[in-house]
């Protein structure tokens, strides 16, 4: 399978937040999937830049490090490197329906 934007995105639905239950993808927390050529490799560098729930959020490390874990096991990646942005804040206008539905949002 082809390393592309949308694999590491469904790759990226194993990782859950332990406090709410819900995968990263559909909360809204994954930002942008980019990548990078790697010297004399076929491999890819993958770019991830993510936010959290909150600035003060007690999972990120613990989401940083399943991000690592999940998108690392993936043919084609040499190596990942995680960006914590905080700019645009998360709202929950990012969550997907099924995220809401899990939660109960309506």
């Amino acid at each position: 399978m082809a390393l592309t934007e949308d694999a590491v995105r469904e790759q990226l639905k194993n990782v859950i937040d332990p406090e709410l239950f819900v995968n990263i993808v559909d909360l809204g927390l994954i930002y942008e999937v980019n990548f990078e050529d790697v010297a004399d490799s076929e491999d890819k560098k993958v770019l991830i830049n993510m936010t959290m729930t909150s600035p003060a959020c007690p999972a990120g490390p613990q989401l940083i490090g399943g991000v690592n874990q999940y998108v690392s096991q993936m043919e084609g990646v040499s190596e990942v490197d995680v960006k914590i942005v905080m700019d645009p804040p998360w709202s929950p206008d990012r969550m997907t329906e099924d995220a809401r539905d899990q939660l109960g949002i309506f």
